[in-house]
């Protein structure tokens, strides 16, 4: 998959989770899209964090009946995986350049104009967060609204630069090994569910471990050193003018950043969930705490759940179920008027009763 084209094609294949798996072929290199719902619907895209791709990262959200009522009806949604990251991933061509996070925005643009889409809603995560929030700022009309968990948008700190080095090094030299494996994990999670202290809630790690252990080491290298020579995105927040929701864990790494994110952006559409007890990969670790808020962040488009999937995926034993989610959110905080047309600037917590 390391060859650039100058041509935009395309090889689909069926695959277990009942979509269209394609590749398409950008002027930066080949992209992996995962092709979900009636293409006829309104376009939701995905981007995950760094070594994932969209069953690593967006399943726990989707596999909600809940959540899948709302986004799988309303939408086609379109997974992005970052170039070398799809599974069964072949090593990208070391003759191959290096890409950049504004290549990286690029090839998200040569993807929507392949599948002839011209305005989509974005769902990202940390640097698939940062990498949609970069496409759009360079194409504001193509995008309708945000949905960011855990994002970044400044250049990485001392301490984060550092720290990605020395992953970048062991990356090199001893592929994805159990230290690296653990670097990411820390990234992703709380030390709670890491520690395992809510018991089945482990299953969440052992899976993202088998799915690192796919990874190709010298791919994942190539993703986080893009991401670890970023720039500054604080002055275009101020410009962006379409309407944002973000999410953020409140253990994640990344919580002081994605909150300094959101007091940079227009304080009359952008919106902050913060959950509790959550590293970044809110996505997994706590999908049923982001259902609400997105819901109400719909309604502002015109978008509602399938009636008869709600509170169908309730299970007293999950510690993220419904029942067990308690919203400290101000009704009015919550209501459409909020979270759509007009967004208050608010810092909104959702608690999770463990």
């Amino acid at each position: 998959m390391g060859d650039s084209s100058d041509s935009v094609s395309i090889d689909i294949d069926m695959i277990p989770l009942g979509g269209k798996e394609c590749v398409v072929k950008t002027s930066k290199g080949p992209v992996s899209v995962l092709v979900c719902g009636d293409q006829g619907k309104p376009a939701l895209i995905t981007y995950p964090d760094v070594a994932l791709n969209y069953m690593s990262c967006f399943q726990g959200l989707l596999f909600c009946s809940d959540a899948a009522s709302l986004l799988l009806h309303n939408f086609c949604i379109y997974h992005i995986d970052a170039p070398g990251h799809e599974l069964g991933a072949d090593v990208i061509s070391s003759d191959a350049p290096l890409l950049s996070v504004d290549d990286l925005a690029d090839q998200v643009v040569e993807v929507l104009d392949f599948f002839g889409l011209k305005e989509v809603l974005c769902l990202g995560v940390t640097a698939g967060a940062y990498i949609l929030t970069l496409f759009a700022m360079k194409h504001q009309e193509r995008v309708l609204g945000l949905i960011l968990v855990s994002p970044i948008c400044k250049v990485p700190s001392w301490t984060e630069w550092i720290y990605n080095k020395v992953l970048l090094n062991l990356l090199y030299f001893y592929g994805m090994c159990d230290i690296v494996k653990e670097c990411l994990l820390q990234r992703y999670f709380s030390k709670e569910l890491r520690s395992g202290i809510h018991g089945g809630e482990s299953d969440v790690i052992e899976a993202c471990q088998r799915l690192l252990d796919e990874r190709q080491s010298s791919n994942v290298l190539r993703f986080l050193q893009a991401t670890n020579e970023r720039h500054d995105l604080t002055q275009g927040l101020k410009n962006l003018q379409c309407k944002t929701l973000i999410f953020v864990g409140e253990r994640s790494p990344f919580h002081a950043e994605s909150v300094y994110m959101n007091a940079k952006m227009n304080r009359r559409s952008c919106a902050l969930v913060e959950v509790q007890a959550c590293g970044s990969l809110v996505t997994e670790e706590h999908p049923y705490a982001m259902i609400t808020p997105i819901e109400l962040f719909l309604r502002g488009f015109g978008y509602y759940r399938q009636p008869h999937f709600t509170s169908s995926s309730s299970n007293d034993s999950n510690p993220t179920s419904p029942s067990k989610i308690n919203s400290c959110i101000a009704p009015e905080l919550l209501s459409p008027e909020s979270l759509g047309i007009k967004l208050k600037p608010i810092k909104t917590r959702v608690a999770i009763e463990v």
